[in-house]
């Protein structure tokens, strides 16, 4: 018969077995390995151009997920605990990396934004990590500040004043989609950590209020407006990515045209292997590898939050913020990455995660992997009775 130690409301790192989320892992595998297929597909064409290497970005591909494998394992090796510890300074990690952008020499623009730092001659682009350690920040603040977030409104005005910040400096870049990907995540950490409702609710409201008035007074911003809603009017002006976008999907009808037979990735789709990755993904293998892909990310989302839900059993609810942080993230930023594909929200910048070719959101969310990960091997060794017949069933 075996023996459990007590249940603890936060792990102490020492545990008694290595225990690894095989299903995590394998949906994990199954949406990378298929994200290669389609990056290589996507950009065999333009990589081979001029006598280039056609697999070239799958080669980078490749690289950055080894990469961010070793930076997963690294991070599934510290201890929750520690991360607690250190959400203040990472918070300010964040909030440094996001100024440092517009120092001249280190930040390094792109298409007229400033998202990126120039590090030994490689871009990597800071709203990545810093929407990570913002939202271990408001994992943290959601377990120190409970009493108070759960009561009423000053509890709930702190962080959502902190995410408010972050965005604006996410806007000054400019990059609107991370901006919102970072305040919804963070907003939906807070209401399952308890946030009452009608705050929650006026939030929405005054974000949405404030993204109206973002578009209506930006130029740029009013242009991907319209060309979102009639692409058609200007096909081959403001709507032209957006109605290439659409005939590539229109093309896919059930089954595809066939794996590597696209023709809106021949020069006429912009960004094929990076934001609309999933047009060209539908084009080629049609609505049932638009199927397939939907139900490997709703699953590995519903696999984060089963997670979370097991953590949060076991008393330990930082980690079970964690997992609800990945969670959300995951499937907000893929719902954003695949509606503006399919032409149901304007243009954003958003990569589709684990699948578009991007050097700092693939190393990123597969670092963000090592936590999840994390949380489940410190569930299934916490001792608690209840928490440990929940990760066996």
């Amino acid at each position: 018969m075996s023996t459990a130690k007590p249940t603890h409301a936060r792990s102490d790192g020492r545990t008694r077995s290595l225990a690894i989320d095989g299903v995590t892992l394998m949906l994990v595998s199954a949406i990378v390995l298929l994200g290669l297929i389609m990056v290589t597909s996507a950009s065999i064409t333009v990589a081979g151009r001029d006598g280039g290497d056609p697999f070239a970005y799958l080669e980078r591909q490749l690289l950055l997920v080894f990469i961010g494998a070793v930076a997963g394992a690294l991070v599934f090796l510290l201890p929750s605990e520690r991360l607690e510890r250190l959400a203040w300074p990472l918070l300010a990690l964040a909030v440094l990396l996001l100024l440092l952008v517009r120092v001249p020499g280190l930040g390094h623009m792109v298409n007229g934004s400033w998202r990126w730092l120039r590090i030994a001659g490689f871009n990597f682009q800071v709203s990545e990590a810093a929407r990570v350690f913002a939202l271990i920040y408001i994992a943290s603040y959601a377990v120190r500040r409970e009493e108070a977030l759960r009561s009423g409104l000053q509890g709930f005005a702190r962080p959502i004043a902190l995410l408010g910040f972050l965005a604006v400096l996410l806007l000054v870049e400019p990059d609107l989609g991370a901006a919102s990907v970072l305040f919804v995540t963070g907003l939906g950490v807070l209401f399952l950590a308890g946030a009452q409702l009608r705050w929650v609710a006026l939030t929405v409201l005054l974000g949405a209020g404030a993204i109206a008035l973002l578009v209506f007074f930006s130029h740029y911003r009013m242009r991907r407006l319209t060309a979102f809603l009639d692409p058609w009017a200007d096909p081959f002006g403001s709507g032209y990515q957006l109605t290439q976008s659409l005939i590539a999907i229109g093309r896919g009808e059930w089954f595809g045209v066939g794996l590597g037979a696209s023709v809106q990735k021949l020069f006429y789709l912009p960004e094929a292997h990076t934001d609309f990755l999933f047009a060209v993904l539908a084009e080629e293998l049609g609505l049932a590898g638009v199927v397939c892909t939907l139900a490997l990310f709703l699953a590995l989302v519903w696999r984060a939050f089963t997670i979370a839900r097991r953590a949060h059993d076991a008393g330990l609810k930082f980690q079970s913020y964690l997992a609800s942080g990945f969670g959300l993230w995951l499937g907000v930023q893929a719902f954003i990455n695949i509606a503006v594909n399919m032409g149901r929200l304007p243009t954003k910048g958003l990569t589709l995660p684990l699948m578009s070719y991007g050097r700092s959101s693939l190393i990123v969310t597969l670092a963000w992997l090592g936590v999840l990960l994390r949380v489940h091997h410190e569930t299934a060794n916490s001792g608690g009775r209840r928490g440990m017949r929940e990760v066996r069933s």
